[in-house]
């Protein structure tokens, strides 16, 4: 780390350290620090959440917390609006996310593996005063997800204004983002205040695509047409989205106080599919005679891209009322409703076997997840005469309903027309519609009561426990408990460790719904169309499927935290998660002949409790601050080492390498960033360093599974900022310098992708951005 400037003098050395803010997240308690906490708890402030470029959160959380890796997944139906995020490379829902302290609701979107979490990137980055990072299991604490970790989204309470407009763009001149943020704080009456948030972005779409060799064969075939080129487009969607939302409180007299915040989002976006070429896509373009005379070119003479739209709405909004029985005993009352909702068009499209009475768009439907939760949190500070300090005893009820919907999608988009029995393709070609076979609607209700002490045994040794029953309607209770522990060393080194158990229950989605996809096999570049069937579907049952069950969880952790007059505070962490019964989809079967198949499919899976792994990883932040040549350098690092073994279930066998590799070489091992801001005056700079270990991508295909091994990868950011006025700053920013790109990707060839859809970082080289910032 940086050493201290002799020339510096003790003295503003100490003044530049900041005093560590209260921590709520992990602790029932409310004198805790980041030094202070029985886990590990990264805090981020409103400063370094700015400092990153992009208005999705994800993105802020990848370049900011160690263990977070978020991908685009370019051309890969919903997930590439809804982005799957992880942290400690465990799944997306194994992830808790709150506000203000109260669980945010999930996302409508399943993904490639059944993770149903939340999207993060509809809460605005505009809202937001402070991040917190729990990296510990805390289902004991908080319930059903916590088993990789918490993320607590503490939104803006303070007085004044701001707005912010930013413009971005990449190197190669497209991905054009136009953004305006702004937030307004301030106070009424006595004791009332309220923030207003708003916030705004359009972007226009990338590409890092050449043509695909079949189209090129097709050009050169038909010389008299002309074939776009590419015929299809790899890259970010165009997306626009618009997020507002207000957070509240106001003393009602006494110790009485009620608060509230809401949070609502848009937001519409297009992205590209796979080309269907007019002289191999015979399913599509085959003249029948259940047609006599018409043929698909007469429509698409060139092939057709489908172009699959996503129009989602998002909604969060809380009540609550809290106060205080006796100086010692607190109390907290609250109910929240929260609800994504995601509408799924397709156009440029074709149900082939309509002929000629099908349309070219079509409305696929919607999926609809609600959450309805009531809490009621009681804290007292117990005074036991042999303490030094008062013993910490939290306690509380929940109560939670989960709904999810889905409506179908017009006919035409699932319809299994005429021209299906002389083998033209039923259903939108693209992404089939839902069915009237899998529309409905599905509750689940849970009821949890939990408590949870923290007590200083002395001055320097502290303990906690936690333990937390609940009960779900649709498969029964769990209990789960969590001990912990801190011994300070000395009054800036501590040493502390923690033990828990953990779960996640299955969604009603999860367990209820059926979907219906199409994919391209990479060798033979022809459309097959695979089901995902609920566990209850009659064809699954046949084929093996059982009732899900929760995902289980054990959790060990120990680490060394320290902070310094000096300006050096940091901690590692060692940590090692055990998952049973952990949830993934069954290998694909074929249908067996005989059995009903109205939809068609080429082959099915379901979802299952599938296997056990073990999680075994190292955290490492540091934070080094001082005073260099009259300015404030600020030094940080974070790193963090994850290996995740599979140890048991059907994954585990060698018949099933692709479901093994997937789940312990998908994502890099090892990731880090080392960033310096320097601030001097009026001018700021900042230089960082983004570091993502090698990873493994694969792909499927009729005939087999192929795997390629991708390298280490660094990028290096930069940006500088002058303060115009004490109000007004500029800032000019450039992240990935040097334009760096993976290696491409050769088994995704043929079908016009460069870089791998599934990297766990932006393939689109170069970006720059520029921003001006008033506050009043």
């Amino acid at each position: 780390m940086h050493a201290q400037n002799t020339s510096t003098a003790a003295a503003p050395l100490l003044a530049a350290a900041e005093p560590q803010a209260v921590i709520v997240t992990g602790t029932r308690a409310s004198n805790r620090t980041q030094f202070d906490t029985l886990a590990p708890v990264d805090v981020f402030s409103r400063e370094e959440i700015a400092a990153v470029e992009s208005d999705d959160l994800n993105d802020v959380l990848a370049q900011l917390v160690p263990s977070y890796v978020v991908q685009r997944l370019p051309m890969a139906d919903g997930q590439v609006f809804v982005r799957p995020a992880t942290l400690r490379g465990l799944s997306p829902d194994q992830t808790l996310v709150l506000v203000n302290g109260k669980r945010f609701h999930r996302s409508a979107f399943l993904g490639a593996r059944g993770s149903q979490a939340a999207d993060m990137a509809q809460i605005p980055t505009s809202a937001i005063k402070r991040i917190e990072v729990l990296r510990d299991g805390a289902s004991a604490q908080y319930g059903s997800d916590a088993i990789a970790g918490v993320i607590n989204i503490i939104l803006d309470d303070t007085a004044g204004g701001e707005i912010n407009a930013q413009h971005s763009q990449y190197g190669e001149n497209d991905g054009k983002t136009n953004t305006v943020r702004a937030k307004y704080g301030f106070t009424f009456g006595e004791s009332g205040r309220i923030n207003l948030f708003a916030e705004a972005a359009d972007a226009d779409p990338t590409s890092r695509t050449r043509q695909r060799q079949d189209a090129i064969a097709f050009q050169a075939a038909h010389p008299e047409l002309q074939v776009p080129n590419p015929v299809q487009r790899w890259g970010q969607p165009e997306l626009e989205s618009q997020r507002i939302g207000y957070n509240a409180s106001v003393g009602l007299g006494g110790e009485l106080e009620a608060y509230s915040y809401g949070l609502f989002g848009r937001s519409e976006g297009v992205s590209d599919f796979n080309w269907r070429n007019p002289d191999t896509s015979g399913s599509v373009y085959n003249k029948t005679a259940a047609f006599p005379g018409w043929d698909v070119r007469s429509i698409y003479p060139t092939g057709f891209s489908p172009q699959y739209t996503n129009e989602q709405d998002d909604l969060q909004v809380l009540a609550g009322v809290r106060g205080r029985f006796t100086d010692a005993l607190g109390w907290d009352l609250s109910a929240s409703y929260g609800r994504n909702r995601i509408d799924y068009g397709l156009h440029n499209s074709i149900n082939a076997s309509l002929g000629p009475s099908s349309p070219t768009a079509f409305d696929l439907g919607r999926l609809t997840q609600e959450e309805k939760l009531v809490n009621a949190n009681f804290n007292y500070e117990w005074n036991v005469a042999a303490l030094a300090r008062p013993v910490n005893v939290g306690f509380g009820l929940e109560y939670r309903n989960e709904r999810y919907g889905v409506r179908a999608g017009e006919a035409a988009s699932y319809a299994v027309g005429p021209g299906a029995a002389f083998g033209l393709d039923p259903s939108a070609n693209g992404a089939p519609g839902f069915s009237d076979r899998q529309a409905g609607r599905w509750d689940q209700d849970s009821y949890a009561a939990y408590v949870d002490v923290e007590a200083p045994l002395t001055e320097r040794f502290s303990v906690g426990a936690a333990l937390r029953y609940e009960d779900f309607s649709e498969f029964g209770d769990s209990v789960n408990g969590k001990l912990s522990a801190r011994y300070e060393v000395t009054p800036d080194l501590a040493v502390r460790g923690s033990f828990s158990t953990g779960f996640r229950a299955p969604t009603p989605g999860q367990l209820n719904t059926s979907s219906t996809s199409q994919g391209l096999d990479t060798r033979t570049l022809l459309v097959f169309t695979s089901g995902r069937l609920s566990t209850s579907d009659p064809i699954a049952v046949a084929l093996g499927a059982k009732a899900l069950t929760p995902e289980e969880s054990n959790n060990l952790s120990l680490g060394l935290t320290w902070k310094g007059a000096m300006g050096l505070s940091g901690s590692v962490d060692l940590y090692q998660i055990k998952l049973r019964d952990r949830f993934s989809t069954s290998a694909s079967f074929p249908v067996p002949a005989g059995m009903a198949n109205p939809l068609r499919y080429t082959s099915v899976n379901y979802f299952t409790n599938d296997f056990d792994t073990t999680t075994q990883g190292i955290d490492i932040v540091a934070n080094h601050l001082s005073r260099v040549a009259d300015g404030r350098l600020n030094l940080t690092l974070a790193y963090n080492y994850n290996k995740t073994q599979v140890d048991d279930g059907s994954t585990a066998v060698a018949s099933n390498l692709t479901q093994r590799t997937i789940f312990e070489d998908r994502l890099p091992r090892q990731k880090a960033t080392i960033g310096a801001t320097y601030e001097r005056g009026a001018w700021s700079a900042l230089g960082r360093m983004r570091h993502y270990g090698a990873w493994t991508d694969s792909t499927g295909n009729a005939t087999g599974d192929i795997f390629q091994r991708f390298g280490a990868m660094r990028f290096f950011d930069a940006a500088l900022s002058y303060k115009v006025t004490p109000k007004q700053t500029l800032r000019f920013g450039v992240d990935n310098v040097f334009d760096k790109y993976p290696d491409e990707a050769v088994f995704q060839a043929s079908r016009g992708l460069i870089y791998s859809r599934n990297a766990p970082y932006d393939t689109d080289g170069r970006n720059l951005y520029v921003d001006y910032t008033v506050r009043f």
